[in-house]
């Protein structure tokens, strides 16, 4: 059974793209963007903010339960370069949820059950009330397995590290590219073998390698397919 509003539905590996390219790609549709990615970055950021250990389940459960998440598209006043605008009980935590400790965090608390499907439900009920472009690692067939357009966005390892090095860069993070690389290939391990909801790609996804294209090469063919399938 189709959903009543357009989703389009991107996995994929850390660093391959999604972000930007799901961004670019609702402002071109005037759909809402959904960084599924985001909501476990608060979930991290929530647990070193509150000294809660990651292996701490029930904790960690209990403090998401009583907190308000809130995403929308940043407004002109927002335009600082982020993708999507994160609050938490009314706080802008749009940067704060961008460090690499709790990126690391995110792929940890990403493999608790039942951080899982707390999340999930809180991004199905988005995706119910207007078109959206989601992306995340489980949106093709855990969170929106209805979806009218599915895509596996990827890229080679190097290809990959090295956009997150620069992106690392460019606000101001002394990192070098071999920490990056290891990094990468550590979080790409943690999400191919999780228990809950592994990275996959599942068998009706349009899988897109980026690494030989540019970031508007890769809206311009994902908004036009999305196009051809609306008009349908």
């Amino acid at each position: 059974m189709n959903p009543e509003h357009f989703q389009i539905a991107i996995d994929g590996p850390v660093a391959a793209g999604k972000g930007t390219v799901s961004r670019l790609v609702a402002e071109r549709l005037n759909f809402l963007y959904v960084d599924t990615g985001a909501m476990y970055r608060v979930t991290a950021y929530l647990s070193l903010q509150h000294n809660i250990p990651f292996t701490d389940i029930p904790a960690i459960v209990e403090l998401l339960k009583k907190t308000d998440i809130q995403m929308h598209n940043p407004s002109p006043e927002e335009a600082d370069g982020r993708l999507t605008t994160v609050l938490v009980n009314g706080e802008d935590v749009s940067w704060k949820i961008r460090t690499e400790a709790v990126g690391n965090g995110a792929a940890k608390v990403a493999q608790i059950k039942e951080v899982r499907e707390i999340l999930v439900e809180k991004q199905q009920v988005i995706a119910s009330s207007q078109n959206v472009v989601m992306e995340g690692r489980d949106i093709t067939y855990r969170v929106l397995p209805n979806a009218q357009l599915k895509i596996y966005l990827t890229g080679k390892d190097f290809v990959r590290a090295n956009r997150r090095h620069l992106q690392l860069q460019s606000r101001g993070n002394d990192v070098n590219f071999e920490e990056v690389y290891l990094d990468l290939k550590e979080r790409d391990n943690l999400d191919m073998t999780r228990e809950a909801d592994p990275l996959k790609i599942v068998s009706d996804a349009w899988v897109l390698d980026t690494s030989d294209f540019t970031i508007n090469q890769v809206v311009d063919m994902i908004v036009s397919k999305a196009k051809v399938m609306m008009s349908a």
